[in-house]
């Protein structure tokens, strides 16, 4: 198959982009039927397109094929908390020919790259070898996964012999801090080497937040009277990390997960993934979301055996 022509993109390309995305997400549910219905009506994926394309900054590609749109891919700045970068996101891109994936990329890069944006980023369905596949020829590595699943019906919740599970009080706030900060700790070690830093302070401040926060469902795992873990769950609207295409209807998400070092292999996270499962189900949530650095060795071992399936997978490419 010839190369296609590729220009800027445009409002122009918008309704051929509708068509491309809703095909690509019904190819996606195909294999993950837990993604949302809606975004394969064509109008729905227009809405998503639209969102992006119209972002601040927002700048992309289109690929033509005899006049008619082959593939197109749109990127634009987020919070410089992630550095001078340029994200694609979930809506951002569809093709009908995988290595067009690249050819739309080469035009857009050159701008982003010009204008200092090194940073790049882009969420791509897990299921689609192919697709992955142009994007690793593209210098992408993986970064994140984004992790769903079924909620149970009915969950049998075993708690380890000498730990408990329940909810965080204002009075265990400093003992609490240590449970926090472990995560980032963890992030911040080998092969993660993330570079985000979380201080007592914060965590303090973000305690008080979290406890005056009515939608949010917190479970402490302790050990005695001392805190050993703590996970969290909201409604997945909440979550930045989760939203368009890759956010079922319906769903909640397990935002927050991390256990002391000395507790960790204790059975602790197993019982309060369970508990958090028993709690979704009696809130009537079909689909829990969660996800994880696929370098943080812990949890991209963790998570797959607690039931959850990679639905998107976030690449990164950094330029010298």
């Amino acid at each position: 198959m010839s190369r296609p022509e590729v220009v800027p993109f445009g409002d122009e390309h918008l309704d051929g982009a509708a068509a491309l995305l809703a095909a690509r997400h019904a190819r996606h549910r195909a294999a993950e039927p837990l993604l949302a219905e809606r975004y394969e009506d064509a109008a729905s994926a227009r809405a998503e397109i639209e969102l992006a394309w119209r972002e601040d900054g927002a700048s992309g590609a289109a690929a033509l094929r005899e006049g008619r749109l082959a593939g197109y891919l749109i990127g634009a700045p987020r919070a410089k908390t992630w550095g001078e970068n340029v994200w694609i996101e979930a809506a951002g891109h569809a093709v009908e020919d995988a290595e067009n994936v690249r050819d739309l990329y080469a035009l857009a890069a050159g701008s982003w790259v010009e204008q200092g944006n090194t940073r790049h980023y882009a969420v791509v369905p897990a299921h689609d070898a192919e697709l992955l596949d142009a994007w690793w020829r593209l210098g992408f590595g993986q970064q994140q996964a984004h992790g769903i699943r079924e909620v149970p019906s009915t969950v049998e919740v075993s708690i380890p012999e000498g730990l408990e599970i329940r909810p965080p009080r204002e009075e265990d706030v400093e003992q609490l801090i240590d449970v926090d900060v472990a995560l980032p700790d963890h992030q911040r070690a080998s092969p993660v080497f993330g570079g985000y830093s979380w201080s007592r302070d914060d965590s303090r401040g973000e305690w008080e937040r979290t406890l005056a926060d009515s939608e949010e469902t917190i479970l402490i795992g302790w050990q005695g009277s001392r805190p050993v873990a703590c996970w969290s769950f909201s409604p997945a609207d909440r979550s930045p990390e989760h939203r368009g295409l890759t956010r079922p209807d319906h769903a909640c998400t397990l935002g927050f997960a991390a256990t002391v070092p000395a507790s960790r292999g204790s059975g602790i996270g197993v019982a309060l993934t369970q508990a958090g499962l028993a709690w979704a189900a009696q809130e009537g949530y079909p689909v829990m979301l969660t996800d994880w650095r696929v370098t943080n060795l812990l949890a991209s071992r963790f998570w797959p055996r607690r039931g959850f399936r990679t639905s998107f997978l976030r690449l990164y490419r950094s330029i010298p």
